[in-house]
């Protein structure tokens, strides 16, 4: 039951997530003026609607997005230079335009999008993403700073009997004995500082010993209020690095306890700056990405543990940190998770959307920006105002994204079913 909560919080979340984020598509256009007839989150069957003044509001059944109907994105016929394309891009493009040119009422032409400025368009379709970059910066900052994270300390929870071999993590007959065993460290034990120079983190202490592999190194020790003064040499390890090669590092041998820690207000920024680069990453690596899926899918390889997820293994975490059932996982502790996860989805819905293609607000704001420079080279040049950038030009372009999205998200939602990631 409490697997089934997750789930349902997690979409809840979600839902809440992509009409925020139409909203910020919505409210900046009706402020310039553009008729907004459809606001919906979610696609396929209607659950519910109701019609405002001029705006018809609904949920559908689908929690895979949202939209909002900006009439008149596509200019008419008459204001854009002809279309030569026949055939089938031709009627794509005919049809995309006639269907924008009968939104508009009678009387109404004025309220198109196409007429706005190019700023007013950035405003409009940057509103959605900006909205969820402000939502996750605001949930980080909320657990950061108001909750608090697991954070390594410099005091000794457990010591390895072992130095086990590289890419191990159990010891194995025949494995060396640990240099923190040998000299005797205990749980308990915090390391003030090494030769002398104190260490106030658990990263400033590993930092030294990865870097003196064979090297003796003087430890200071706080036991049990006692200074003890211990000798000890880190044994050398080789470790994997993040470029697919290895390195040799000095191994001591002892896990380190954690506690709870608050961080300063801008560590929800820096937060969401380092998701922001790493989401940014994965993008440009999806295609693989998603390649590896597919391949762990039917079973020709296995499913990496930082393989990129779908809404059915997003929602399973979800599930999983509401059921768990671990001791010291306190309520306080599984909130925190479920809004790192929320913020962290928050993040992705902003870098993806940025994505300079139609039909992602990055490809419109794009679009935009294009109409910009070309009025500014022609104000320079003292000639008349260009035509408005043609969108409807861009449908082929965008059917062609939309159809390969359904397909990622298909293949990531069968390999979140048949090949989950385990964490």
């Amino acid at each position: 039951m409490l697997q089934v909560l997750g789930v349902v919080l997690f979409l809840v979340g979600l839902m809440i997530s992509i009409g925020l984020h139409e909203l910020g598509h919505m409210l900046p256009a009706k402020k310039f003026g553009v008729r907004v007839s459809e606001y919906f989150v979610g696609f396929g069957p209607t659950l519910w609607s109701r019609h405002g003044k001029e705006t018809e509001y609904g949920i559908k059944a689908i929690p895979l997005g949202g939209y909002v109907k900006l009439v008149g994105m596509i200019p008419p016929e008459e204001a854009v230079k002809p279309v030569r394309s026949r055939g089938r891009v031709g009627r794509i493009i005919a049809d995309a335009r006639d269907a924008s040119v009968d939104e508009v009422r009678d009387g109404e032409d004025f309220r198109a999008f196409y007429h706005l400025t190019w700023w007013r368009k950035v405003i409009i379709m940057f509103g959605g993403p900006f909205v969820n970059l402000v939502l996750a910066i605001a949930i980080f900052t909320t657990v950061l700073v108001g909750i608090g994270t697991p954070t390594a300390t410099t005091t000794v929870d457990a010591v390895a009997t072992c130095v086990p071999a590289a890419g191990q993590v159990e010891c194995a007959a025949g494995d060396p004995p640990s240099p923190a065993s040998e000299v005797g460290l205990q749980a308990g034990d915090t390391i003030t500082a090494v030769n002398g120079a104190p260490v106030g983190s658990w990263v400033d202490l590993t930092t030294v010993i990865a870097a003196s592999p064979g090297v003796a190194l003087e430890l200071t020790v706080d036991r049990g209020g006692e200074t003890v003064e211990v000798l000890v040499t880190p044994a050398s390890r080789v470790r994997a690095t993040a470029s697919g090669g290895t390195e040799t590092v000095g191994y001591l041998g002892v896990t380190p306890t954690s506690e709870v820690v608050t961080q300063g207000l801008g560590a929800g920024v820096a937060l969401a700056w380092d998701y922001t680069v790493a989401t940014a990453k994965v993008i440009f690596t999806l295609p693989v990405q998603i390649y590896h899926a597919f391949m762990a899918t039917i079973g020709a390889e296995e499913r990496s543990s930082t393989s990129v997820m779908g809404i059915v293994g997003v929602g399973r975490i979800s599930g999983d940190i509401v059921a768990a059932d671990v001791e010291g996982y306190s309520p306080l502790y599984k909130l925190a998770d479920f809004l790192m996860l929320l913020g962290g989805l928050n993040l992705a819905l902003f870098a993806f959307n940025m994505i300079p293609l139609v039909p992602l607000d990055g490809g419109h704001i794009a679009s935009a920006l294009w109409q910009g420079i070309k009025n500014g080279w022609a104000r320079l040049r003292g000639l008349p105002r260009p035509r408005p950038v043609d969108v409807a030009r861009m449908m082929p372009l965008a059917y062609g994204v939309f159809g390969v999205l359904i397909v990622m998200g298909a293949v990531l939602i069968l390999a979140d079913i048949f090949a989950p990631i385990e964490v």
